[in-house]
């Protein structure tokens, strides 16, 4: 790569040749999506390159050692990757980079994905597909249109089972009073961003287990 657009590589939709140019399909979403999740993690990535020489990509991520109570622990919550197959998530998240990460992260672990850019969207989504369609909604508060929580007044008050739909709020949004607002409009629960991947799965497994009993 040029040196002069690794000023730009993290940027959203950046490329260095647009993609009639170099005739390779992308939406230059790659990078800053490993940026995010590596900061995710605490981490820090470091890009050297030299055009027609090669690249460098340095990430440190720190962890601590965990002692062999903690990972006998975290061994006896680990989540069976089989109940997350074949299971459908509506994403409600207008933030494009956000949305990516999560598809990715969710895709990952066994579930088919659809995305919704904003509550409204999602809303005439929902209604437009059979009863049972999707097993849950992961709904993000702040959107244009509509938002998370006029979402799920409009979603609780369907007149099918459609209005039962798991919903769980995953926002930016964490105080107490965030959490406590969820509830009140009728969601199941309550993720907070920048996810914490293990957490999430968890959660998702336990909303899952209730809805299938």
């Amino acid at each position: 790569m040029d040196e002069e657009f690794l000023k730009h590589i993290f940027e959203p939709f950046s490329r260095e040749n647009n993609t009639t140019d170099a005739k390779v399909e992308g939406t230059g979403l790659g990078m800053p999506i490993v940026k995010r999740l590596v900061e995710i993690e605490n981490g820090t990535i470091d890009i050297k390159s030299k055009k027609n020489e090669g690249t460098t990509i340095t990430v440190t991520a720190y962890h601590r050692i965990a002692s062999a109570n903690e990972v006998k622990g975290d061994v006896a919550k680990d989540v069976n990757p089989e109940i997350f197959k074949d299971k459908r998530i509506l994403l409600v998240e207008d933030n494009e980079l956000n949305a990516e990460i999560a598809m990715e992260i969710l895709k990952d672990a066994g579930f088919i994905i659809e995305h919704a850019s904003d509550g409204l969207i999602a809303l005439n989504i929902l209604k437009e597909k059979e009863i049972g369609y999707y097993d849950l909604v992961l709904m993000d508060i702040q959107m244009p249109n509509m938002n998370g929580y006029e979402t799920t007044v409009a979603i609780r008050s369907l007149n099918d089972e459609r209005a039962n739909i798991p919903i769980i709020a995953m926002t930016a949004n964490a105080f107490e009073e965030d959490k406590r607002e969820a509830l009140r409009v009728g969601m199941n629960g309550h993720i907070a961003k920048p996810i914490n991947v293990k957490g999430v799965l968890e959660q998702l497994a336990k909303i899952i287990r209730q809805s299938t009993k």
